[in-house]
């Protein structure tokens, strides 16, 4: 028995030193990108066409969330832009692009697609025709002032649910029927939202649903951040976390899946159910945003590897990076006047969207 122990020690140690390792790495990267985050925030806060040092923003923050310092050195002027206006806006951008970045993780493990985001199920186009039936014509004016939010929320779960009936008709649900039907029902909705555009005849009802279908954070308000910090943080990065070993298991094939113990075909629609209501919630939050979904979890995935238990956290807080930046250049580009952030989304994702393609055509993809 000890001999057989001495010798299966040398074999397994390999394993155990590159599991421990892998560990360490993915630890390191989430405290330096925890880090980097929390550093952009405060830059964020303070930049725009009003600058505010990066101290006084600090400053500013801490006197409101745990009264340091007692001191007041800035002007109210610096106070209402950095706590009223700015870091609502910064922390939902945070919130919006982790939770983008782990729909995109669940979606690309859901349907097998490398080149997969939220655009693929037809949710965002659900959410822009709610938006443009509410900015062009009033639909839901009985929520009052969350009448876009509303009705585009209301347009995303529309959506998600009618791409699940066409998936579901031929039988089992598939990654290849959900592909379809998202694709299929994305294209519709679409063609919606171009019609009420043309049927409304109103040129400046017809910009503001432009603006929003390239996404934009100045919506945020403080009493907004709740449902979009319990959606992203609670229901989409902790639940994908934990069926992390699921996720892995769904991407390698659904026979895989049944060997193991895990039924594709529910464990498919958990998570479309899951994918539907958080990018309805986060597209009603901030608008349709591109690329945030696609590109964030390839560059996870380059990061830590391909297990999702690691890949969901760290894309999330590259996700929420991403965001903030995409969000400054947004304001600071052609300041004072802001431009739509998905604008800046497509610009930095399309460059590697095409070095993934051209690193898939070289491995024969």
């Amino acid at each position: 028995m000890g001999a057989v122990t001495a010798t299966a020690l040398p074999e397994n140690r390999p394993d155990l030193l590159g599991v421990a390792a892998q560990r360490r790495r993915t630890g390191i990267w989430l405290l330096a990108l925890t880090i980097t985050l929390i550093l952009t925030g405060v830059i964020a806060v303070g930049s725009g066409a009003v600058n505010v040092p990066p101290a006084t923003a600090a400053q500013i923050i801490g006197h409101h969330l745990v009264g340091l310092p007692g001191e007041v050195t800035w002007t109210p002027p610096q106070d209402a832009i950095v706590w009223q206006v700015r870091l609502p806006r910064v922390l939902l951008g945070m919130l919006v692009g982790a939770g983008l970045a782990a729909c995109g993780v669940a979606l690309q493990a859901m349907v097998r697609n490398v080149l997969a985001d939220p655009y693929l199920l037809g949710i965002n186009s659900g959410a822009s025709s709610g938006a443009a039936a509410a900015i062009l014509f009033g639909a839901g004016a009985t929520f009052g002032q969350y009448a876009l939010s509303s009705s585009a929320f209301l347009g995303a779960l529309s959506a998600s649910l009618l791409v699940f009936l066409i998936a579901r008709s031929g039988g089992r649900v598939t990654s290849v029927r959900l592909l379809l039907s998202g694709v299929a029902v994305g294209y519709v909705l679409y063609a919606t939202t171009s019609f009420l555009i043309f049927a409304s005849g109103s040129a400046e009802g017809a910009r503001s649903v432009m603006f929003w279908l390239l996404g934009s954070l100045g919506l945020a308000r403080w009493n907004a951040l709740l449902l979009v910090a319990a959606v992203a943080l609670g229901s989409m990065i902790t639940y994908l976390t934990v069926v992390g070993r699921r996720l892995d298991v769904l991407a390698i094939g659904d026979e895989t899946a049944h060997t193991l113990g895990v039924s594709p075909g529910r464990f498919r629609l958990r998570l479309l159910v899951l994918v539907s209501l958080g990018v309805g919630v986060l597209v009603s939050a901030a608008g349709s945003i591109g690329f945030v979904g696609l590109v964030v979890p390839h560059l996870a995935r380059r990061i830590v590897g391909a297990p999702h238990v690691r890949v969901v956290p760290v894309a999330a807080l590259l996700g929420a990076i991403l965001l903030v930046w995409a969000d400054v250049l947004a304001r600071m580009l052609l300041s004072p006047q802001e431009i739509p952030i998905g604008i800046v989304t497509a610009l930095l994702g399309a460059p590697f969207l095409l070095v993934l393609i051209r690193r898939l055509h070289a491995t024969g993809a």
